[in-house]
């Protein structure tokens, strides 16, 4: 009787456990989804404005801007990638994430148009 116990304390203990939980190495949502936003804004900087500059190559320029968005966010280039591997095979976070990415920008957009 005391092993069903403990197994159904077990199982009590582990279906509990949130959702939410992110394997070590992976980035918190919410710091995950700034460095995230930030590297997609660099992407679009990076080639739809200095892939005009015939001075700068895109790519290098896009890697430097990456690595100061790394520094801002105090995090690694390996911690980003882990993280958005692990994002990208979890549809569900996934989604999320980029929602409340875009929903962020629309309601910054609303903001400085009623400035």
């Amino acid at each position: 009787m005391r092993n069903l116990a403990a197994v159904c304390f077990f199982i009590a203990f582990i279906s509990c456990k949130g959702k939410n939980d992110l394997p070590a190495g992976i980035l918190p949502e919410k710091k995950m989804q700034e460095v995230f936003w930030d590297f997609v804004k660099a992407d679009v900087y990076a080639f739809d404005h200095i892939r005009h500059d015939s001075t700068k190559n895109a790519a290098i320029e896009n890697l430097k801007l990456q690595n100061s968005i790394f520094k801002l966010h105090h995090v690694t280039r390996e911690e980003f990638y882990k993280s958005y591997t692990y994002y990208s095979n979890h549809k569900e976070l996934m989604s999320t994430m980029i929602d409340s990415m875009l929903a962020k920008q629309q309601r910054d957009t609303s903001k400085s148009r009623l400035e």
